[in-house]
């Protein structure tokens, strides 16, 4: 199986299980800014940062790790996919056969 092809299918794999995670910490963020900073609605920021940290699911001290995990396999994978970190091939120059 060519390195390339692997590295999709695990990016893939990681971009559907981080997903979700990562657009409800995203929402989660911005939804306490608005309404508890911006809007200042009493009771919202604690809401929204429960959800934000987990801690309503008593998950405070996995989910920010699963999180970070996620964003490194993601990075990792997508980075070698293109290229950048992979060896350079040396160019041979060609023989003057003059």
């Amino acid at each position: 199986m060519n390195l390339n092809r692997a590295f999709r299918k695990y990016h893939r794999a990681i971009a559907i299980a981080a997903s979700l995670p990562l657009i409800l910490t995203v929402l989660t963020g911005v939804g306490y800014t608005l309404f508890d900073e911006l809007f200042e609605i009493e009771g919202a920021g604690s809401f929204f940062m429960g959800l934000h940290t987990m801690s309503i699911l008593r998950l405070e001290g996995i989910y920010p790790l699963l999180n970070g995990l996620g964003l490194i396999g993601l990075l990792v994978t997508g980075l070698s996919m293109t290229g950048l970190l992979g060896k350079r091939q040396a160019t041979q120059k060609p023989i003057d056969k003059s």
